[in-house]
């Protein structure tokens, strides 16, 4: 009967130890994501209320273009090479990511007000934290769901990109409106999927960089999602 009970309470002591650091894994995913997200926000408002910033961007050619393709670059380069890089520089490449993100999404200041700006930001905060919390808390694998989900973003990429030529309001809004259910999906699915990472982890120094790159992932949803809710919410300036 002792065995029994000690048993019991060693495997009881050892799921609340799991469960603690399961939660501070989360946790960290979710500071650097806020950090990060914190980060783009002041870089896009001080931008935007420099004017020799924003004339050296627009007058520079291609300087836009050019800012995207090294944020694509450090997004490839961190989910390829993460696992040979310390917990240092995935977080530093994860912040000048966020930098640089700041500098391309300066513009949206001058194009939308701040109130749309703000309300489009709250929005986009509660559905994110709504489908946060489902995709830690439920049960069901969201795997499929996820998988179906991908397809539909290759999907619209697919569509944005030829909508750059024929240039249609319709298929703008269409892009835009599954654009937005996508990525409240993904936002879910992504969260599970980060959690599962945990138990993957054999070491500190991992899981810490399994952190950063879920802090990542979880950052690219939301921004995401900001972009095709503020066209649908944002109130252009005159």
């Amino acid at each position: 009967m002792n065995n029994k009970v000690s048993s019991f309470y060693n495997a009881s002591v050892n799921v609340e130890a799991i469960d603690s650091s399961l939660r501070q894994y989360m946790k960290n995913v979710f500071m650097h994501m806020s950090l990060g997200l914190a980060v783009t926000a002041l870089i896009s408002y001080f931008v935007a209320n420099s004017e020799v910033l924003l004339s050296m961007m627009f007058s520079a050619r291609f300087a836009i273009l050019g800012l995207c393709l090294i944020e694509l670059f450090i997004v490839g380069y961190l989910s390829v090479r993460i696992t040979k890089m310390s917990p240092t520089q995935a977080k530093l490449l994860f912040y000048v990511y966020s930098m640089l993100n700041g500098l391309t999404l300066a513009p949206l200041c001058l194009v939308y007000t701040g109130v749309s700006i703000a309300t489009t930001f709250f929005v986009t905060s509660s559905m994110f934290l709504s489908m946060t919390i489902y995709g830690y808390v439920t049960d069901k694998d969201l795997t499929s769901f996820g998988s179906f989900l991908i397809m539909g973003l290759f999907g619209i990429i697919i569509a944005s990109i030829v909508n750059l030529f024929v240039h249609s309001s319709g298929l703008s809004f269409v892009i835009s409106a599954i654009g937005v259910v996508i990525f409240t999906g993904l936002t879910a699915y992504d969260t599970q999927a980060i959690k599962s990472l945990y138990f993957e982890a054999d070491s500190l120094e991992v899981s810490d960089k399994k952190a950063i790159l879920g802090a990542l992932t979880l950052y690219l949803d939301f921004i995401n999602l900001f972009l095709y809710l503020l066209r649908f919410l944002g109130d252009r300036r005159n």
